[in-house]
């Protein structure tokens, strides 16, 4: 198992600390992450799309708590970009755990779809996936060790209303990853896909009310970053590594 040495802004002293890259790690769902990951004794690279000030201010709070954390802005869509940032951060050493994060919505009816809504949606989750996952894979197996989460969302998994395209990229994911736990399995690297449901933050803001949250989650409330947080970092932990090609909801009950 090979670890990355740097200077623990905590203490002072100079450990070992992996190397996690969070793509859509500036949002609030990222956020936590990050944070989580940090808190956990991991080196986070926070990426953002183009805002990198959010990603910036992330770092800024891993850093004061003691954590340890960079930035990194370019568009995961873009095959290019997202080659020449991945190769740069390569370039220190090898990045043992990736949470894909990046996602957008760009909602509506598929009979009212227009092809850009459609493209651009599975650019990010899906074609992002690939161009952030795949040139990490070979250094990371080198190391024997890594860890490799996807966060989906309850709508792949039971479909909704005007995000079919969501839906779809999402979806994909959950194949992409199967395939890919079987693949990279006995170089001990775990692959598993968090399918989160209705979740507090900016992208659930005026979508439904507090009502309709009672209606649609046996729980009755929205789930919070945190809790979504907490299970990616588990899934990216040492106490993880039989957990492999797995879907797992964290939906209050949705199904």
């Amino acid at each position: 198992m090979s670890e990355i040495p740097t200077k623990d802004p905590g203490t002072g002293t100079h450990g070992t600390r992996r190397r996690a890259l969070v793509t859509g790690g500036s949002g609030d769902l990222g956020s936590a992450i990050c944070t989580q990951l940090a808190a956990a004794g991991l080196h986070v690279i926070v990426h953002a799309n183009s805002n990198v000030a959010r990603a910036d201010a992330v770092v800024a709070s891993i850093r004061g708590a003691g954590g340890s954390a960079e930035a990194v802005a370019f568009d995961v869509a873009d095959a290019d970009a997202s080659a020449g940032a991945v190769a740069a951060l390569l370039e220190s050493g090898p990045i043992q755990v990736v949470v894909n994060n990046a996602g957008i919505h760009d909602d509506a009816p598929l009979a009212g779809m227009s092809e850009a809504q459609w493209k651009r949606v599975i650019d990010v989750s899906l074609h992002g996936f690939f161009h952030v996952t795949q040139p990490l894979l070979l250094p990371m197996a080198r190391t024997r060790w890594g860890r490799i989460v996807s966060v989906s969302s309850v709508a792949a998994v039971l479909g909704n209303r005007g995000q079919a395209n969501y839906a779809a990229a999402k979806a994909a994911l959950h194949g992409a990853t199967k395939s890919l736990a079987r693949e990279m399995a006995s170089r001990g690297i775990t692959a598993n896909v968090v399918a989160p449901g209705v979740i507090a933050g900016r992208m659930t803001e005026g979508t439904f009310s507090t009502e309709a949250i009672r209606q649609m989650v046996p729980a009755a409330r929205a789930g919070t970053p945190e809790e979504v947080a907490a299970l990616v970092a588990f899934l990216c932990s040492d106490a993880a590594g039989y957990i492999n090609g797995q879907v797992i909801g964290i939906n209050g009950g949705m199904g």
